[in-house]
């Protein structure tokens, strides 16, 4: 997959929940309040230009009189003066994560039972039980609690998400993540279960069960960010090949 496959997706994949402002070089994405989420802002879609210290405080000082997070995310190797501008720009408290950006090699599906997963419909009574999972999951927690899906359930019957629910032995829900297709492009993004249910498979078998229903819908390309170095390494054994960094953002008010 050519990065700009990616940047594409990034593009797109917020904006029908966003509304969208261009600051400069960046497209800043400003989340519709009913789905609770936090966006950011990225480098505008094909944007030449080298991104300066001025143009990160810019964009950083709309969010900033907008009300919503000073946050950036973008892809190191597409837009490698980003990096050292935010580090001349940003030289107070922030927190900056540089992830494994892992892509999918077209056709290939991950191992995984589909027997411990399901894909949910818009109409899933499940669907606030998963966004708790996945919640508890990140946070460490092994209480499932259900949370609001949001504006997932349209988002779901408009073919923009795709939802998986993973569930242990005994029919609890535990588990579970996200895809949001675009096109031929879908990117993977929150998979997690709850730590007691780990180590048995599950994360391996939502990762599965998302491509699978990814590729149903015509799908060629897939892709993800990486938490972490270890985590990335979890992915790559279950056949996603490294291709760059993701870089994301986040500035304290």
């Amino acid at each position: 997959m050519d990065l700009t496959d990616i940047e594409t997706c990034y593009d797109a994949v917020p904006r029908p929940v966003a509304t969208v402002e261009e600051v400069g070089p960046f497209t800043l994405f400003v989340a519709d309040p009913r789905t609770g989420w936090q966006l950011y802002a990225r480098p505008r879609l094909g944007a030449a230009r080298e991104v300066t210290a001025d143009d990160v405080r810019r964009v950083l000082a709309r969010q900033a009189e907008l009300g919503v997070p000073r946050a950036l995310e973008w892809v190191d190797e597409v837009t490698p003066s980003l990096l050292p501008a935010v580090r001349a720009a940003v030289p107070g408290p922030h927190e900056l994560e540089l992830c494994p950006l892992l892509v999918l090699p077209d056709g290939a599906e991950p191992p995984g039972s589909a027997a411990t997963t399901r894909v949910l419909t818009a109409d899933d009574p499940d669907l606030p039980l998963v966004v708790g999972a996945v919640s508890a999951g990140f946070g460490g927690r092994d209480a499932v609690v259900a949370r609001d899906p949001g504006l997932r359930a349209e988002l779901i019957a408009r073919g923009l998400l795709v939802v998986v629910a993973a569930y242990d032995g005994s029919g609890a829900l535990v588990g579970g993540g996200s895809a949001a297709p675009r096109g031929d492009t879908a990117e993977l993004t929150g998979i997690a279960v709850i730590p007691s249910a780990r180590r048995r498979g599950l994360g391996a078998a939502t990762t599965a069960a998302l491509v699978r229903a990814c590729r149903a819908s015509g799908v060629r390309r897939v892709f993800l960010s990486a938490a972490s170095d270890d985590a990335g390494a979890v992915y790559q054994a279950l056949g996603f090949e490294r291709r760059g960094r993701a870089c994301i953002l986040g500035v304290a008010d």
